[in-house]
């Protein structure tokens, strides 16, 4: 089964270039872990050589004194590298929570800077999925398997390097184990990374259907598409299943042959060695100490192999992470300076999909402290040109200024100085309400919050929680009703002062008697600022400027209320069945 995460994946190298980077920002912590690694293998090897001293001195003939000395030359070396390996670990983990806290960091501003388009087109599963799942992920990797990796490394290194210093012989035997390791690992490896990419992207399908599902629901079970749910989130554990089975099935082919592969050495050490030693070309203690150190080598070699599985669980879950960052910007920094806050749009054309635009050729201009009402059915594309007038998309074609400057053409910070959108949808964040409030302009005094915060008629309820300002809202915290929580989300935009605003049904939650006072209070506010109100309550419109009537992706109808009224088209109909029911 193919999932299309649509978000981008890094390549290998990719990965490679950021793991190096990682290690240039902590040069002296690297290199002290990497110091004591390789002191504590140091110390370790000194049991081999000790023990084949001791089997010689044995059959040569030895006291009790000797032997004693040679136990707590041992213990010592033990002791030594206990403690060499103790501080060594600490070190590496205290580098691993550093690199990992920056990874985080690093995603999180990746992922704030990905434009909404990218967000909205490749929704939230495949995110939500990149941010839990493979954060942990990596967070195992980092924390646990690079630092004992980095260990086994050292210590095989080292414990090769001891075993060949006994004799040049003891290379041969060794030389068994090549064959199985390399043609073991380059079928692996080959194919390790896609499966576990594959993986992640299955559990990143089944978070998007399950999330659509759970935010869906009422329309879920007013259509009754249950069953319909029930069968795509089937399929979506089937695709999951086949790709576990998968990895699983690489894993189950690889590590037994790599057993074989560890146990042929140190049979052809101990038959090679007792060949040489039975001609006189070696001692007893050099075939004890080379065996020994051959021996050492399975441990080392064995977690090697088995944490280079995490590494790539680790390795596939960073180039999602850091694929995040490699989604293009859609918008080209100009340094041009708006002259001036006329907004327009000239021969505009958008699509979701390549080859099916969604709008068709618009031309708006809307002039400075101008009102108007953008009115139309559902499916019209009155949202999506909102969007684009907001600076959210880039047009497909054509061009949306301010002040003869292209919305794309300016940084996000400048553009919210001129225009922002506030939607139906909403999100109350973890905090005081003052918190929520001021994200709109950090460091703002409480009398600025409060001013907001009455702006929109939010102040009365706001003053009648128990701590006020201070009282905590959102997840965990006190429940505001929808109403609120989108009081909460215009006292923000009152508070940010943008010159323009484009409101996308913003009070569609709030009921009408309440809309109307509110809005008349938002009219007192803004007055003198550019509002383009998208509603499907028709009385907003009866108050702009003029309204504009979005049709099949374009402008069928625009003007004053009462000339559109007049001229019995399109807006005269909406106006007249609206009226009727009201």
């Amino acid at each position: 089964m193919s999932v299309d995460t649509r978000l981008p994946v890094a390549d290998a190298a990719s990965v490679r270039r950021y793991a190096r980077d990682l290690a240039r920002r902590h040069p002296r912590m690297l290199w002290s872990a990497l110091t004591l690694h390789v002191l504590a293998a140091t110390a370790g090897l000194a049991a081999p050589r000790l023990l084949g001293g001791l089997v010689q001195a044995v059959e040569d003939g030895t006291t009790v004194a000797h032997v004693d000395r040679v136990a707590l030359l041992l213990g010592g070396f033990l002791l030594l590298q206990t403690v060499l390996t103790r501080y060594a670990r600490y070190l590496s983990q205290v580098l691993g929570e550093q690199v990992l806290a920056e990874l985080r960091e690093d995603f999180v501003e990746n992922a704030l800077a990905l434009p909404v388009g990218t967000v909205e087109s490749a929704g939230s599963g495949d995110l939500l999925t990149r941010t839990s799942r493979d954060v942990d992920q990596l967070g195992w990797s980092v924390r646990w398997a690079l630092p004992e990796w980095t260990i086994a490394v050292v210590t095989a290194v080292l414990t090769f390097a001891a075993a060949l210093s006994v004799g040049w012989w003891v290379f041969l035997p060794c030389l068994l184990a090549l064959p199985p390791l390399v043609a073991g690992l380059r079928w692996y490896l080959s194919r390790a990374r896609p499966g576990y990419e594959r993986e992640s992207a299955s559990y990143s399908q089944i978070t998007t259907t399950l999330a659509e599902t759970v935010e869906g629901a009422r329309t879920v079970e007013a259509l009754g598409l249950g069953a319909d749910r029930v069968a795509r989130g089937d399929a979506d554990c089937r695709g999951s299943y086949e790709a576990e089975r998968y990895t699983l099935r690489l894993r189950t082919v690889f590590f037994p042959s790599m057993e074989i592969a560890y146990l042929l050495p140190v049979v052809g050490t101990l038959l090679f060695g007792g060949w040489l030693y039975t001609r006189g070309q070696v001692s007893l203690a050099e075939v004890t100490t080379a065996t020994l150190y051959v021996q050492m080598l399975i441990d080392p070699v064995d977690r090697l192999v088995s944490i280079l599985d995490e590494l790539q669980v680790g390795a596939a879950s960073l180039a999602r992470l850091l694929g995040v960052g490699q989604v293009p910007d859609d918008r080209t920094v100009s340094g041009a300076v708006p002259d001036g806050e006329k907004l327009d749009a000239e021969d505009v054309r958008f699509s979701y999909i390549d080859g099916r635009d969604v709008l068709h050729g618009i031309d708006l201009d809307v002039g400075v402290g101008e009102r108007i009402a953008m009115v139309g059915p559902s499916g019209a594309g009155k949202s999506t040109l909102g969007r684009l007038i907001a600076g959210i998309h880039p047009p497909r074609t054509g061009r949306v200024t301010v002040g003869d400057v292209g919305l794309v053409e300016l940084p996000l910070d400048d553009l919210r100085g001129h225009v922002a959108l506030v939607t139906q949808e909403h999100h109350v964040f973890v905090g005081s309400v003052r918190d929520n409030v001021v994200l709109a302009r950090p460091g703002s005094s409480d009398d600025a919050v409060r001013a907001a915060l009455e702006a929109v008629d939010a102040l009365e309820w706001v003053d009648a929680l128990p701590d006020g300002l201070d009282t905590v809202v959102g997840s965990g915290g006190r429940s505001l009703t929808p109403a609120q929580a989108q009081q909460v989300a215009l006292a923000r935009l009152v508070l940010a002062d943008p010159h323009t605003l484009v409101l996308d049904e913003a009070t569609s939650l709030i009921d009408p008697r309440a809309a109307r006072h509110l809005e008349r209070s938002l009219a007192a506010v803004l007055e003198g600022r550019t509002v383009i109100a998208i509603a499907h309550r028709l009385f907003s419109a009866h108050d702009a400027d003029r309204v504009a009537v979005v049709e099949d992706g374009v402008i069928s109808e625009l003007g004053p209320h009462d000339d559109l009224v007049a001229a019995g088209g399109s807006y005269a109909a909406l106006w007249e069945s609206w009226h009727g029911k009201g």
